[in-house]
């Protein structure tokens, strides 16, 4: 498989909570699990059916347990073995200095490993 990532991808044990913005209608939350992380995207696992290019509202938390407010749009879906799904997405309107806390964090673990 191609690698189609600008950024590099690290693993943060996280979750997140959405909620979908772009359509009407009751909001639902949904605890997902955090894959990996990059400046530019999140990939996640969870168990409810989200719908590519539908914009979520999120709220990260990183390994500073500081939680990061993050809008996402969903680029890739896979659904695994056990009924979950694999979630591709990228951040939307993530500010300079968001984003910089997670580079700073993948330099960190670059070094180290």
């Amino acid at each position: 498989m191609d690698e189609r990532r600008r950024s590099k991808r690290i693993e943060l044990s996280s979750k997140l909570l959405i909620k979908r913005l772009d359509t009407e209608g009751d909001t639902k939350e949904v605890d997902i699990e955090v894959v990996d992380v990059s400046k530019t995207g999140v990939g996640f696992l969870c168990s409810e059916a989200l719908e590519i290019g539908a914009v979520y509202e999120a709220l990260l938390t990183i390994w500073t347990k500081e939680v990061l407010h993050s809008f996402l749009e969903i680029v890739r879906i896979e659904k695994t073995e056990d009924s979950r799904f694999t979630y591709g997405s990228i951040f939307i309107g993530m500010s300079e200095i968001e984003a910089s806390r997670i580079e700073t964090y993948s330099t960190i673990e670059t070094m180290e490993g």
